[in-house]
């Protein structure tokens, strides 16, 4: 056995150092290379952070046909007003619900005659400022002669990835100070990419935090027209979490710039999830805004809103493959970040992200890194087979060869006596049992009849000793 050993063993042992070396390589996780924390989250949300459009559209009509300066200034209105503004929201469901602030969508949920007094205001003052004249007068001379006949409300959601889709609203609060400044959207879709809700209970000052959004000072006319769909993200920390408004809603204070526009849009945590939503900003000094002092609604107190509206905030397949396929990216698998990337745009063709991603990933396909996750099959084999060749290298070893024979001794009923051994019997004819006769007669074959047969074999023994 020992000179057996001395082969097999180290073979076994090389077998399972293959084994243990496949299941090592199957589960190696792509490295995601040194990507910063802030761009991975600026990446993962991006697609989420809509642009949220809401106006309404006052028609008007001027009854005073001698005043054709009036007549010509509404004419170069279109007869109409607008009312209304925009913010951001985030998509929190792949099927459509976004949330944002209330008083982003504040225009279109307002009563007709209220939209009409604002309108109205707005047209007056276009008015004075033509004539030249002060408000007050411009207004009592406008309101004798023109009537609304038409208000028309528009809530528009712009995705990143350039579609424009009409938007309802399912669940709201009213402003801050007369609500909690929280509203629910829905817009038709499917596989929409999404953030997670965080837990706003879970904050502390000075964590880190993002906000992203559509700040109105991001927009120029010096940028190309689709500049103006992709959000902008800026970083700070938490400076307060236990603040109220005079209604008395929790609000979070957080030092990130923000400006018009970034109302509604999601406030991130390092965990990419949304811990608030960006609702007012502080006291403008000497007429000017002063950066870094900025609240949010909790997310805790958003959670209420869309759980009013039903809504389930869950994962979606496109923002799975796009991560997966975005950490194959950053590592350098860009053959399999192709894969993922192309899988996204199979499901959700108008991605905002994902055409990019994939040309990129086509450029630097030739030098993608070997993923051994790919050979999963074939090590699986291998390791059955070295498995099975083990198992018989064992047996070989420590069962294998022929066994020594040995005597194997019956012992009958009654042992018999040992020969003489002066005279050693050179052939015993020693009988089985069952070739024994009824010697003493008295009907079956007992200890009697072989003491007498054995006494018979003596005799004749003794009688050719003699001869």
């Amino acid at each position: 056995m020992k000179k057996k050993a001395l082969f097999t063993i180290p073979i076994s042992l090389l077998l399972i150092a293959v084994i243990i070396a496949s299941f090592f390589l199957i589960n190696i996780k792509p490295a995601e290379g040194k990507i910063a924390k802030a761009q991975k989250l600026a990446e993962y949300t991006k697609p989420a952070v809509v642009r949220i459009v809401d106006y309404t559209v006052v028609r008007w009509q001027f009854n005073n046909p001698n005043d054709p300066e009036v007549i010509s200034i509404l004419e170069q209105l279109n007869n109409q007003s607008v009312v209304g503004g925009s913010g951001s929201g985030a998509i929190i469901s792949s099927d459509g619900y976004i949330v944002t602030n209330a008083h982003v969508v504040e225009a279109t949920q307002k009563k007709d005659e209220d939209i009409a007094n604002e309108a109205f205001e707005q047209l007056v003052s276009i008015v004075a400022d033509y004539f030249k004249v002060d408000y007050e007068t411009a207004y009592n001379y406008m309101v004798a002669y023109t009537q609304y006949t038409d208000i028309k409300r528009v809530l528009k959601v712009v995705l990143p990835g350039g579609d424009v889709l009409d938007g309802e609203v399912k669940s709201y609060g009213a402003p801050i100070n007369e609500g909690k400044d929280v509203a629910v959207l829905k817009i038709e879709g499917k596989n929409l990419p999404t953030i997670p809700l965080g837990n706003s209970d879970n904050i502390q000052s000075q964590d880190n935090i993002w906000v992203s959004g559509y700040p109105a000072a991001a927009d120029s006319d010096l940028l190309s027209p689709d500049s103006s769909l992709v959000s902008s993200m800026t970083a700070g920390q938490i400076s307060a979490t236990s603040k109220k408004t005079d209604q008395g809603s929790p609000v979070i204070q957080i030092n990130a710039a923000a400006t018009h526009g970034n109302s509604g849009g999601p406030v991130i945590n390092d965990k990419g999830q949304i811990i608030g939503l960006l609702t007012f900003r502080g006291d403008t000094v000497n007429g000017q805004e002063v950066q870094g002092f900025n609240f949010a609604v909790p997310v805790n107190t958003v959670r209420e809103f869309v759980n009013q509206a039903g809504v389930r905030n869950t994962k979606s397949e496109t923002d799975k493959l796009f991560q997966e396929g975005l950490e194959l990216y950053w590592g350098g698998y860009y053959k399999h970040a192709l894969e993922k990337f192309e899988a996204v745009q199979r499901i959700y063709p108008n991605h905002s992200e994902i055409k990019q991603y994939i040309a990129n990933a086509e450029k630097k396909v030739d030098s993608s890194k070997m993923l051994w996750s790919d050979y999963a099959t074939t090590f699986y084999i291998v390791d059955g087979v070295a498995g099975l060749l083990i198992l018989i290298l064992l047996v070989f070893t420590f069962v294998g060869g022929k066994p020594k024979s040995s005597a194997t001794v019956v012992a009958g009923p009654v042992a018999r006596p040992a020969p003489t051994p002066a005279a050693p019997a050179p052939t015993p004819p020693a009988a089985p049992e069952n070739t024994l006769q009824d010697l003493n007669k008295d009907g079956k074959i007992d200890v009697q009849d072989i003491l007498l047969a054995l006494e018979e074999h003596q005799k004749k023994q003794q009688k050719k000793d003699e001869e």
